[in-house]
C-alpha cells in the first residue's frame, strides 16, 4: 500500500474526487493517509474528518518566508512517510527542498493544457480569464510531476475541454474541472500507484495497460 497525502488550500473538490476514488477501488492500491491545508478553516478538512482521514493544519502565514514554510512542510511529508504527495487545490508554491526530498513523488492538476497558460500567477480563476481573454477554442487540464520549475515538471496526462461561446471564467472552470482535473487526476494517482509511470529524459512514459 502507498501513503498518499494531499495538499489543499480550500473545498477540496478534487480530494472528494480521489477519496471516491479510493473508496471505489480505483486509487491501484493507494490509501490517503493524511490531508494537509495551507489555511485553517478550510472544507477539503472537513471531507477528511468525514472520511475518517488525518487533517492537519500547516498554516503559511505562520511562517516567515518560503523557505521556512518548505522546511516544515517537507518535515511533515517525511514524519507521515509519504509514498506520493498530491496537489490538489494547494496554492503555495514550496520552494526545491521540497521537490529534492520527494523526487518524482509529487503531483499537482493545472486548469490548462501546459505549456499553454501556466507558470507564475496562473491559477485559479486566473488561468480562465487568461483562456477566455485569448480566445482559444481548446483548454483542459494537465497533471503533471511538481519540480523547481512553476507547472513545468514531466506531463503525466492531459485532457482537453471546449471552450464555448459567451463562457464566463467561472463556468469555464467548472467544466473543466468536471470534465478534466476530476477524470485525470485520480487516474494519474492509481498509475503512480500501480507503479506504471517512469520519468525518462524529462518525460514521461506510462506502461501499456
Amino acid at each position: 500500500m502507498m501513503n498518499i497525502v494531499v495538499l489543499v488550500s480550500g473545498g477540496g473538490t478534487n480530494l472528494q474526487k480521489l477519496i471516491d476514488a479510493e473508496k471505489a477501488g480505483n486509487l491501484g492500491g493507494g490509501k490517503i493517509t493524511c490531508v494537509i491545508s495551507s489555511k485553517p478553516d478550510v472544507y477539503a478538512l472537513q471531507r477528511a474528518k468525514d472520511n475518517g482521514i488525518k487533517g492537519v493544519v500547516l498554516e503559511r502565514k505562520k511562517y516567515p518566508d518560503i523557505a521556512s514554510y518548505s522546511k516544515a512542510m517537507t518535515e511533515l511529508l517525511t514524519e507521515e512517510k509519504a509514498d506520493l504527495v498530491v496537489y490538489a487545490g494547494f496554492l503555495t508554491i514550496l520552494d526545491e527542498s521540497v521537490c529534492k526530498a520527494f523526487p518524482y513523488k509529487m503531483m499537482n492538476v493545472h486548469p490548462a493544457l501546459i505549456p499553454s497558460f501556466c507558470g507564475k500567477g496562473f491559477y485559479g480563476l486566473h488561468v480562465h480569464e487568461a483562456v477566455l481573454q485569448k480566445g482559444v477554442k481548446l483548454t483542459g487540464a494537465t497533471v503533471h510531476f511538481v519540480t523547481e520549475e512553476c507547472d513545468g515538471g514531466p506531463i503525466i496526462l492531459q485532457k482537453a475541454v471546449e471552450v464555448k461561446n459567451f463562457d464566463t471564467p467561472e463556468v469555464l472552470q467548472k467544466r473543466v474541472m468536471e470534465e478534466a482535473e476530476w477524470i485525470i487526476l485520480p487516474e494519474a494517482v492509481k498509475l503512480f500507484c500501480e507503479g506504471k509511470i517512469k520519468v525518462v529524459d524529462g518525460k514521461t512514459i506510462i506502461e501499456e495497460m
